[in-house]
Protein backbone atom coordinates (compact mmCIF):
# COMPACT_ATOMS: atom_id res chain seq x y z
CA UNK A 1 0.00 0.00 0.00
CA UNK A 2 2.78 2.28 1.10
CA UNK A 3 4.27 1.51 -2.97
CA UNK A 4 1.09 2.19 -4.15
CA UNK A 5 1.37 5.38 -2.54
CA UNK A 6 4.81 6.50 -3.25
CA UNK A 7 3.70 6.08 -7.09
CA UNK A 8 0.67 7.93 -7.24
CA UNK A 9 2.72 10.60 -5.37
CA UNK A 10 5.32 10.45 -7.66
CA UNK A 11 2.37 10.75 -10.64
CA UNK A 12 0.64 13.84 -9.03
CA UNK A 13 4.73 15.38 -8.96
CA UNK A 14 5.24 14.61 -12.49
CA UNK A 15 2.22 16.16 -14.26
CA UNK A 16 2.38 19.05 -12.20
CA UNK A 17 5.93 19.49 -13.26
CA UNK A 18 4.61 19.28 -16.64
CA UNK A 19 1.88 21.52 -16.66
CA UNK A 20 3.94 24.54 -15.04
CA UNK A 21 6.10 23.52 -17.92
CA UNK A 22 2.99 23.97 -20.24
CA UNK A 23 2.24 27.22 -19.08
CA UNK A 24 5.67 28.80 -18.86
CA UNK A 25 6.72 27.87 -22.28
CA UNK A 26 5.92 29.90 -25.61
CA UNK A 27 6.63 27.21 -28.20
CA UNK A 28 3.18 25.31 -28.61
CA UNK A 29 -0.21 27.27 -28.11
CA UNK A 30 -2.06 24.04 -27.68
CA UNK A 31 -0.26 22.89 -24.48
CA UNK A 32 -0.35 26.48 -23.22
CA UNK A 33 -3.91 26.89 -23.17
CA UNK A 34 -4.25 23.17 -22.30
CA UNK A 35 -1.66 21.74 -20.12
CA UNK A 36 -0.95 18.10 -19.38
CA UNK A 37 -4.00 17.27 -22.04
CA UNK A 38 -2.69 19.24 -25.44
CA UNK A 39 0.15 16.34 -25.37
CA UNK A 40 -2.11 13.64 -26.33
CA UNK A 41 -3.34 16.11 -29.86
CA UNK A 42 0.13 15.37 -30.74
CA UNK A 43 0.20 11.82 -29.62
CA UNK A 44 -2.78 10.89 -31.25
CA UNK A 45 -1.32 12.66 -34.44
CA UNK A 46 1.67 10.52 -34.18
CA UNK A 47 -0.18 7.25 -33.90
CA UNK A 48 -2.35 8.41 -36.88
CA UNK A 49 -0.97 6.95 -39.67
CA UNK A 50 -0.30 3.22 -37.99
CA UNK A 51 -4.25 3.57 -36.96
CA UNK A 52 -5.43 4.77 -40.19
CA UNK A 53 -3.40 1.60 -42.14
CA UNK A 54 -3.98 -0.98 -39.70
CA UNK A 55 -7.65 -0.38 -38.31
CA UNK A 56 -9.77 2.42 -40.37
CA UNK A 57 -8.16 2.58 -43.93
CA UNK A 58 -9.62 0.27 -46.91
CA UNK A 59 -7.85 -2.21 -49.07
CA UNK A 60 -8.02 0.47 -51.72
CA UNK A 61 -7.67 3.70 -49.89
CA UNK A 62 -4.12 4.05 -48.89
CA UNK A 63 -1.27 5.92 -51.02
CA UNK A 64 1.36 5.83 -52.44
CA UNK A 65 0.56 2.14 -52.85
CA UNK A 66 -2.74 0.35 -50.83
CA UNK A 67 -2.76 -2.58 -49.40
CA UNK A 68 -3.87 -4.70 -52.08
CA UNK A 69 -0.92 -4.05 -53.89
CA UNK A 70 1.59 -4.10 -50.73
CA UNK A 71 -0.30 -7.85 -49.67
CA UNK A 72 0.27 -9.33 -53.14
CA UNK A 73 4.28 -7.96 -52.93
CA UNK A 74 4.40 -9.95 -49.53
CA UNK A 75 2.80 -12.92 -50.79
CA UNK A 76 4.57 -13.27 -53.74
CA UNK A 77 7.86 -12.46 -51.87
CA UNK A 78 7.32 -15.00 -49.29
CA UNK A 79 6.43 -17.53 -51.84
CA UNK A 80 3.07 -17.96 -50.68
CA UNK A 81 -0.44 -17.87 -52.36
CA UNK A 82 -0.84 -14.39 -54.18
CA UNK A 83 -4.37 -15.43 -55.67
CA UNK A 84 -7.59 -13.67 -54.69
CA UNK A 85 -10.97 -14.33 -54.37
CA UNK A 86 -14.29 -13.27 -55.29
CA UNK A 87 -13.10 -11.01 -58.04
CA UNK A 88 -11.37 -7.47 -58.44
CA UNK A 89 -11.83 -4.60 -56.06
CA UNK A 90 -11.08 -2.32 -58.24
CA UNK A 91 -13.73 0.33 -60.45
CA UNK A 92 -13.71 -0.76 -63.76
CA UNK A 93 -15.39 2.84 -64.70
CA UNK A 94 -12.77 4.71 -62.71
CA UNK A 95 -11.60 7.81 -65.64
CA UNK A 96 -8.19 6.94 -66.19
CA UNK A 97 -7.93 3.78 -65.32
CA UNK A 98 -6.38 1.57 -67.92
CA UNK A 99 -6.86 -1.95 -69.14
CA UNK A 100 -4.83 -4.39 -70.72
CA UNK A 101 -6.92 -6.09 -74.41
CA UNK A 102 -6.53 -9.58 -74.22
CA UNK A 103 -7.32 -11.96 -77.24
CA UNK A 104 -9.94 -14.30 -78.33
CA UNK A 105 -6.94 -16.61 -78.88
CA UNK A 106 -4.12 -16.64 -76.34
CA UNK A 107 -1.12 -18.11 -76.75
CA UNK A 108 -0.47 -21.24 -75.95
CA UNK A 109 2.41 -21.91 -73.16
CA UNK A 110 3.57 -24.51 -70.35
CA UNK A 111 5.58 -23.18 -67.47
CA UNK A 112 8.91 -23.83 -67.24
CA UNK A 113 12.16 -22.81 -65.30
CA UNK A 114 13.46 -20.04 -64.42
CA UNK A 115 15.80 -20.00 -67.42
CA UNK A 116 13.27 -20.27 -69.74
CA UNK A 117 11.99 -16.84 -68.67
CA UNK A 118 12.54 -14.20 -72.38
CA UNK A 119 14.39 -11.92 -71.64
CA UNK A 120 14.64 -8.27 -72.75
CA UNK A 121 16.82 -6.20 -75.78
CA UNK A 122 20.19 -6.36 -75.37
CA UNK A 123 21.97 -2.91 -74.35
CA UNK A 124 24.84 -1.27 -76.45
CA UNK A 125 24.80 -3.60 -78.60
CA UNK A 126 27.02 -1.45 -80.61
CA UNK A 127 29.85 -1.18 -77.57
CA UNK A 128 32.69 -3.10 -77.06
CA UNK A 129 31.02 -4.90 -73.93
CA UNK A 130 27.39 -5.14 -74.39
CA UNK A 131 24.69 -6.38 -71.51
CA UNK A 132 22.01 -8.91 -71.96
CA UNK A 133 19.36 -8.44 -69.01
CA UNK A 134 17.93 -11.35 -67.92
CA UNK A 135 15.17 -9.57 -66.45
CA UNK A 136 12.30 -6.86 -67.77
CA UNK A 137 11.80 -5.90 -64.10
CA UNK A 138 15.08 -4.87 -61.99
CA UNK A 139 16.38 -2.82 -59.38
CA UNK A 140 16.00 0.55 -59.21
CA UNK A 141 18.31 3.06 -57.60
CA UNK A 142 18.44 3.07 -53.94
CA UNK A 143 21.67 4.29 -52.47
CA UNK A 144 23.76 3.24 -49.17
CA UNK A 145 23.03 5.67 -46.92
CA UNK A 146 19.27 6.28 -48.05
CA UNK A 147 19.19 2.61 -47.16
CA UNK A 148 20.97 0.20 -44.07
CA UNK A 149 24.08 -1.94 -45.49
CA UNK A 150 21.42 -5.13 -44.55
CA UNK A 151 18.76 -4.35 -46.69
CA UNK A 152 21.94 -3.36 -49.66
CA UNK A 153 23.10 -6.43 -48.89
CA UNK A 154 19.56 -8.30 -49.38
CA UNK A 155 18.83 -6.57 -52.63
CA UNK A 156 22.19 -7.72 -53.75
CA UNK A 157 21.50 -11.40 -53.00
CA UNK A 158 18.42 -11.28 -54.77
CA UNK A 159 19.85 -10.22 -57.72
CA UNK A 160 21.77 -12.68 -58.24
CA UNK A 161 19.91 -15.18 -57.41
CA UNK A 162 16.55 -14.04 -59.81
CA UNK A 163 19.25 -13.00 -62.65
CA UNK A 164 18.03 -9.18 -62.11
CA UNK A 165 20.20 -6.36 -62.01
CA UNK A 166 21.06 -3.51 -59.37
CA UNK A 167 21.57 0.35 -59.45
CA UNK A 168 23.77 1.75 -56.92
CA UNK A 169 21.82 5.30 -56.52
CA UNK A 170 23.79 7.85 -56.61
CA UNK A 171 25.66 7.44 -53.33
CA UNK A 172 28.32 5.14 -55.15
CA UNK A 173 29.11 1.87 -55.28
CA UNK A 174 29.37 -0.04 -52.09
CA UNK A 175 30.99 -3.27 -51.12
CA UNK A 176 27.50 -4.40 -49.84
CA UNK A 177 25.97 -3.98 -53.61
CA UNK A 178 28.66 -6.21 -54.42
CA UNK A 179 28.67 -8.60 -51.74
CA UNK A 180 25.71 -11.16 -53.16
CA UNK A 181 27.15 -10.93 -56.45
CA UNK A 182 24.97 -9.49 -58.66
CA UNK A 183 25.08 -7.14 -61.87
CA UNK A 184 25.50 -3.42 -61.09
CA UNK A 185 23.61 -0.25 -62.85
CA UNK A 186 26.64 2.08 -61.82
CA UNK A 187 24.86 5.56 -61.46
CA UNK A 188 26.78 9.17 -61.42
CA UNK A 189 24.66 12.13 -59.77
CA UNK A 190 25.48 15.80 -59.79
CA UNK A 191 27.84 14.97 -56.57
CA UNK A 192 29.33 12.15 -58.72
CA UNK A 193 29.93 10.55 -55.30
CA UNK A 194 33.19 8.36 -55.80
CA UNK A 195 34.32 9.78 -58.32
CA UNK A 196 34.76 13.30 -57.55
CA UNK A 197 37.58 15.43 -56.88
CA UNK A 198 37.75 17.30 -53.48
CA UNK A 199 35.95 20.28 -55.28
CA UNK A 200 33.42 18.31 -56.45
CA UNK A 201 34.32 17.88 -60.41
CA UNK A 202 34.15 14.73 -62.04
CA UNK A 203 37.38 12.77 -61.67
CA UNK A 204 38.28 10.47 -64.54
CA UNK A 205 40.24 7.80 -62.97
CA UNK A 206 37.95 7.24 -59.86
CA UNK A 207 35.59 6.63 -62.39
CA UNK A 208 37.48 4.53 -64.32
CA UNK A 209 38.19 2.53 -61.27
CA UNK A 210 34.88 1.73 -60.52
CA UNK A 211 33.14 1.12 -63.67
CA UNK A 212 36.24 -1.48 -64.41
CA UNK A 213 35.24 -3.36 -62.08
CA UNK A 214 33.73 -7.06 -63.70
CA UNK A 215 29.85 -6.82 -61.73
CA UNK A 216 29.36 -3.11 -62.91
CA UNK A 217 27.56 -3.42 -65.90
CA UNK A 218 26.35 -0.41 -67.18
CA UNK A 219 27.11 3.07 -66.08
CA UNK A 220 23.93 5.61 -65.66
CA UNK A 221 24.12 9.64 -65.32
CA UNK A 222 21.34 10.92 -63.13
CA UNK A 223 19.86 14.22 -64.42
CA UNK A 224 16.95 14.30 -61.62
CA UNK A 225 14.74 11.80 -59.93
CA UNK A 226 10.71 11.55 -59.96
CA UNK A 227 10.61 12.55 -56.63
CA UNK A 228 12.68 15.62 -56.48
CA UNK A 229 13.60 16.88 -59.76
CA UNK A 230 15.86 19.97 -59.82
CA UNK A 231 17.22 19.63 -56.67
CA UNK A 232 20.23 17.80 -54.56
CA UNK A 233 19.74 15.39 -51.40
CA UNK A 234 21.01 16.55 -47.57
CA UNK A 235 23.28 14.22 -45.60
CA UNK A 236 23.28 15.50 -42.44
CA UNK A 237 26.91 15.16 -40.54
CA UNK A 238 25.28 12.97 -37.70
CA UNK A 239 24.78 10.32 -40.75
CA UNK A 240 28.01 10.26 -41.86
CA UNK A 241 30.14 7.57 -41.04
CA UNK A 242 34.17 7.03 -41.73
CA UNK A 243 32.42 4.24 -44.07
CA UNK A 244 30.13 6.36 -45.57
CA UNK A 245 32.72 9.44 -46.13
CA UNK A 246 34.74 7.05 -47.82
CA UNK A 247 32.86 5.44 -50.21
CA UNK A 248 30.72 8.78 -51.28
CA UNK A 249 34.13 10.71 -50.91
CA UNK A 250 33.38 13.64 -48.72
CA UNK A 251 33.93 15.05 -45.32
CA UNK A 252 32.88 13.74 -42.71
CA UNK A 253 32.32 16.98 -39.94
CA UNK A 254 30.47 18.93 -42.47
CA UNK A 255 26.77 17.96 -43.61
CA UNK A 256 26.51 16.80 -47.29
CA UNK A 257 24.26 19.02 -49.31
CA UNK A 258 24.54 17.29 -53.06
CA UNK A 259 24.18 19.69 -55.72
CA UNK A 260 21.07 19.90 -58.05
CA UNK A 261 22.75 19.81 -61.27
CA UNK A 262 25.73 18.89 -63.03
CA UNK A 263 28.52 21.75 -63.44
CA UNK A 264 29.96 19.30 -66.58
CA UNK A 265 27.35 20.55 -68.77
CA UNK A 266 24.46 22.96 -69.43
CA UNK A 267 22.27 22.14 -72.87
CA UNK A 268 22.09 18.99 -75.31
CA UNK A 269 25.29 19.43 -76.65
CA UNK A 270 27.57 19.83 -73.68
CA UNK A 271 26.23 16.62 -72.48
CA UNK A 272 26.49 14.53 -74.87
CA UNK A 273 29.75 15.62 -74.98
CA UNK A 274 29.80 14.41 -71.25
CA UNK A 275 28.41 10.88 -72.44
CA UNK A 276 31.31 10.71 -74.79
CA UNK A 277 33.80 12.00 -71.66
CA UNK A 278 32.24 9.10 -69.65
CA UNK A 279 31.73 6.48 -72.28
CA UNK A 280 36.22 6.83 -72.85
CA UNK A 281 36.83 5.12 -69.58
CA UNK A 282 34.82 2.00 -70.14
CA UNK A 283 33.39 -0.16 -73.25
CA UNK A 284 30.23 -0.83 -71.33
CA UNK A 285 27.08 0.39 -71.93
CA UNK A 286 26.37 4.44 -70.88
CA UNK A 287 22.93 6.10 -70.20
CA UNK A 288 20.75 8.67 -68.63
CA UNK A 289 18.05 9.03 -66.29
CA UNK A 290 15.45 11.89 -66.64
CA UNK A 291 12.43 13.39 -65.28
CA UNK A 292 10.89 14.68 -68.34
CA UNK A 293 8.97 18.65 -67.69
CA UNK A 294 9.09 20.06 -71.52
CA UNK A 295 8.34 17.86 -74.33
CA UNK A 296 10.49 20.22 -76.36
CA UNK A 297 13.89 19.61 -74.29
CA UNK A 298 13.14 15.95 -74.75
CA UNK A 299 12.68 16.58 -78.79
CA UNK A 300 16.06 18.89 -78.82
CA UNK A 301 17.82 16.21 -76.92
CA UNK A 302 16.74 13.52 -79.66
CA UNK A 303 17.56 16.20 -82.61
CA UNK A 304 21.27 16.72 -81.02
CA UNK A 305 21.81 13.01 -80.38
CA UNK A 306 20.92 12.38 -84.14
CA UNK A 307 23.16 15.33 -85.33
CA UNK A 308 26.52 14.61 -83.19
CA UNK A 309 25.80 10.72 -83.21
CA UNK A 310 27.16 8.19 -80.25
CA UNK A 311 24.22 9.26 -77.88
CA UNK A 312 23.06 7.36 -74.76
CA UNK A 313 22.74 3.47 -74.91
CA UNK A 314 19.88 3.99 -72.76
CA UNK A 315 17.37 6.58 -71.85
CA UNK A 316 16.01 5.51 -67.70
CA UNK A 317 12.38 8.08 -67.93
CA UNK A 318 11.63 8.62 -64.08
CA UNK A 319 8.07 9.86 -63.65
CA UNK A 320 6.71 12.60 -61.00
CA UNK A 321 5.24 9.37 -59.06
CA UNK A 322 8.62 8.21 -58.04
CA UNK A 323 9.27 7.84 -54.43
CA UNK A 324 12.46 9.02 -52.67
CA UNK A 325 13.58 8.16 -48.94
CA UNK A 326 13.37 12.15 -48.78
CA UNK A 327 12.10 14.88 -51.11
CA UNK A 328 10.49 18.29 -50.55
CA UNK A 329 6.52 18.10 -50.81
CA UNK A 330 6.79 20.95 -53.40
CA UNK A 331 8.90 18.71 -55.72
CA UNK A 332 7.19 15.59 -54.75
CA UNK A 333 3.77 16.50 -55.35
CA UNK A 334 3.97 19.55 -58.00
CA UNK A 335 6.81 18.79 -60.54
CA UNK A 336 7.53 17.05 -63.06
CA UNK A 337 5.66 15.12 -65.29
CA UNK A 338 3.45 11.67 -64.38
CA UNK A 339 5.37 8.59 -65.73
CA UNK A 340 2.90 7.41 -68.22
CA UNK A 341 2.91 10.80 -70.57
CA UNK A 342 6.99 10.81 -69.81
CA UNK A 343 7.34 7.39 -71.41
CA UNK A 344 5.11 8.49 -74.72
CA UNK A 345 6.71 11.42 -75.16
CA UNK A 346 10.30 9.95 -74.89
CA UNK A 347 9.49 6.43 -76.95
CA UNK A 348 7.83 9.38 -79.78
CA UNK A 349 11.05 11.50 -80.02
CA UNK A 350 13.44 8.62 -80.38
CA UNK A 351 11.31 7.35 -82.93
CA UNK A 352 10.51 10.86 -85.19
CA UNK A 353 14.44 10.77 -85.15
CA UNK A 354 15.47 7.30 -86.25
CA UNK A 355 16.46 6.29 -83.31
CA UNK A 356 14.79 4.01 -81.36
CA UNK A 357 16.20 1.14 -82.61
CA UNK A 358 19.69 2.50 -81.00
CA UNK A 359 18.43 3.50 -77.53
CA UNK A 360 17.05 1.34 -74.87
CA UNK A 361 13.63 2.73 -72.87
CA UNK A 362 13.41 2.13 -69.38
CA UNK A 363 10.36 3.01 -67.13
CA UNK A 364 10.77 3.53 -63.35
CA UNK A 365 7.87 5.20 -61.07
CA UNK A 366 5.35 3.46 -59.20
CA UNK A 367 5.77 -0.10 -60.74
CA UNK A 368 5.11 -2.70 -58.19
CA UNK A 369 3.24 -5.74 -59.84
CA UNK A 370 3.41 -7.70 -63.16
CA UNK A 371 0.45 -5.93 -64.82
CA UNK A 372 2.13 -2.91 -63.81
CA UNK A 373 5.18 -4.00 -66.01
CA UNK A 374 3.30 -5.35 -68.57
CA UNK A 375 1.69 -1.80 -69.10
CA UNK A 376 4.55 0.44 -68.99
CA UNK A 377 5.84 -1.93 -71.69
CA UNK A 378 3.18 -1.21 -73.92
CA UNK A 379 3.38 1.81 -73.26
CA UNK A 380 7.01 2.00 -75.15
CA UNK A 381 9.45 0.50 -72.75
CA UNK A 382 11.99 -1.98 -73.38
CA UNK A 383 12.20 -2.61 -69.29
CA UNK A 384 11.25 -1.37 -66.13
CA UNK A 385 13.17 -0.19 -62.99
CA UNK A 386 11.22 -1.10 -59.91
CA UNK A 387 12.55 0.57 -56.32
CA UNK A 388 9.64 0.13 -53.69
CA UNK A 389 8.09 -2.72 -54.80
CA UNK A 390 11.98 -4.50 -54.06
CA UNK A 391 11.30 -2.28 -50.55
CA UNK A 392 7.92 -4.14 -49.86
CA UNK A 393 9.74 -7.52 -50.42
CA UNK A 394 12.56 -6.68 -47.85
CA UNK A 395 9.40 -6.44 -45.46
CA UNK A 396 8.61 -2.38 -45.57
CA UNK A 397 5.56 -1.74 -44.64
CA UNK A 398 5.19 1.99 -45.73
CA UNK A 399 5.70 3.89 -42.45
CA UNK A 400 6.82 6.72 -44.37
CA UNK A 401 9.19 7.30 -42.03
CA UNK A 402 12.70 7.17 -44.53
CA UNK A 403 13.73 10.58 -43.90
CA UNK A 404 14.04 10.18 -40.06
CA UNK A 405 15.81 7.25 -39.68
CA UNK A 406 13.85 4.97 -37.62
CA UNK A 407 12.21 3.08 -40.32
CA UNK A 408 10.84 0.06 -38.16
CA UNK A 409 11.99 -2.95 -40.37
CA UNK A 410 15.68 -1.71 -40.76
CA UNK A 411 15.48 -1.28 -44.35
CA UNK A 412 15.75 2.98 -44.97
CA UNK A 413 17.92 3.74 -41.59
CA UNK A 414 21.36 3.30 -40.08
CA UNK A 415 20.81 3.36 -36.90
CA UNK A 416 22.52 -0.46 -35.71
CA UNK A 417 19.58 -1.93 -33.82
CA UNK A 418 16.59 -1.53 -36.28
CA UNK A 419 18.63 -2.83 -39.29
CA UNK A 420 19.70 -5.67 -37.44
CA UNK A 421 16.40 -7.19 -37.19
CA UNK A 422 16.60 -7.16 -41.45
CA UNK A 423 18.38 -10.31 -42.23
CA UNK A 424 19.86 -10.16 -45.38
CA UNK A 425 19.83 -13.97 -46.11
CA UNK A 426 16.30 -14.47 -45.63
CA UNK A 427 15.08 -11.59 -47.46
CA UNK A 428 17.94 -12.02 -50.31
CA UNK A 429 15.52 -14.83 -51.38
CA UNK A 430 12.51 -12.94 -50.82
CA UNK A 431 13.64 -10.02 -53.23
CA UNK A 432 14.30 -13.33 -55.79
CA UNK A 433 10.71 -14.85 -54.95
CA UNK A 434 9.14 -11.29 -55.78
CA UNK A 435 11.15 -10.82 -58.99
CA UNK A 436 10.08 -14.02 -60.82
CA UNK A 437 6.38 -13.22 -59.56
CA UNK A 438 6.62 -10.42 -61.58
CA UNK A 439 8.19 -12.25 -64.52
CA UNK A 440 5.99 -14.91 -64.68
CA UNK A 441 2.78 -12.50 -64.68
CA UNK A 442 4.52 -10.46 -67.42
CA UNK A 443 4.27 -13.80 -69.31
CA UNK A 444 1.11 -14.33 -68.24
CA UNK A 445 -0.65 -11.29 -69.45
CA UNK A 446 1.58 -11.11 -72.54
CA UNK A 447 0.31 -15.05 -73.45
CA UNK A 448 -3.26 -13.44 -72.75
CA UNK A 449 -2.77 -11.19 -75.55
CA UNK A 450 -1.97 -13.71 -77.79
CA UNK A 451 1.50 -12.62 -77.87
CA UNK A 452 4.66 -14.90 -77.21
CA UNK A 453 7.45 -12.16 -76.12
CA UNK A 454 6.63 -9.48 -73.68
CA UNK A 455 8.57 -6.68 -76.71
CA UNK A 456 5.85 -7.31 -78.53
CA UNK A 457 3.24 -5.51 -76.16
CA UNK A 458 2.35 -1.91 -78.26
CA UNK A 459 -0.19 1.08 -77.11
CA UNK A 460 -2.89 -0.55 -78.85
CA UNK A 461 -3.07 -3.67 -76.31
CA UNK A 462 -4.30 -1.00 -73.88
CA UNK A 463 -7.25 0.92 -73.39
CA UNK A 464 -8.25 3.84 -71.19
CA UNK A 465 -11.43 5.00 -69.39
CA UNK A 466 -11.32 8.72 -70.76
CA UNK A 467 -15.28 8.99 -69.10
CA UNK A 468 -17.53 6.51 -66.84
CA UNK A 469 -19.01 4.12 -69.91
CA UNK A 470 -16.61 5.33 -72.88
CA UNK A 471 -12.91 3.61 -73.53
CA UNK A 472 -10.47 4.63 -76.24
CA UNK A 473 -7.51 2.45 -77.36
CA UNK A 474 -3.52 4.10 -76.51
CA UNK A 475 -2.82 3.57 -79.86
CA UNK A 476 -5.78 6.71 -80.14
CA UNK A 477 -4.75 8.82 -77.26
CA UNK A 478 -1.56 8.57 -77.70
CA UNK A 479 -0.40 8.23 -81.59
CA UNK A 480 3.05 6.72 -82.38
CA UNK A 481 5.12 8.25 -84.94
CA UNK A 482 6.54 5.85 -86.90
CA UNK A 483 5.21 2.54 -88.13
CA UNK A 484 8.13 0.55 -87.11
CA UNK A 485 8.97 -1.38 -84.43
CA UNK A 486 11.61 -1.69 -81.58
CA UNK A 487 14.40 -4.08 -83.16
CA UNK A 488 15.57 -7.14 -80.73
CA UNK A 489 19.35 -8.02 -80.90
CA UNK A 490 18.35 -11.67 -80.18
CA UNK A 491 15.84 -14.03 -81.87
CA UNK A 492 12.58 -13.11 -81.29
CA UNK A 493 9.39 -14.77 -83.02
CA UNK A 494 7.60 -12.64 -84.89
CA UNK A 495 3.85 -11.18 -83.06
CA UNK A 496 1.05 -13.54 -84.20
CA UNK A 497 -0.96 -10.62 -84.60
CA UNK A 498 -1.14 -7.24 -83.66
CA UNK A 499 -3.86 -4.73 -82.33
CA UNK A 500 -4.61 -1.39 -83.61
Amino acid sequence: MTLFLILIAIAIIGIAILAIHDLTQRKHAITRNFPVIGHFRYWFEELGQPLRQYLFAGDLDERPYNRLTRSWVYASAKGQNNLIGFGSQMDPQEPGRMFIVPSLYPTNHTAGSENDLPRPRVIGAKRGQPYQPRRFANISGMSFGALSANAVRALSRGARLSGCYMSTGEGSLSPYHLEGGGDILYQIGPAKFGCRTEDGSFDDEKARAIIAMPQVKMVEIKLGQGAKPGTGGLLPKEKITAELAAIRGIPMDVDCHSPNAFTEFHDAPSLLAFIRRVRKLTRKPVGLKMVIGSVEEVEDLCRAIRQHGDGPDFIAVDGAEGGSGAAPLALADHVGLPLRESLVAVDNALRREGLRDDVCVIASGKIATGADVATHLALGADLVHIGRGFLFSLGCVQAMRCHTNTCPTGVATQNRWLQSGLDPADKGVRVHNYSLALERDLQMITHSCGLTHPSQLRRGHLVMNVSPGVRRSLADLFPSPAAGHRTMTHSEPAAPRRIA
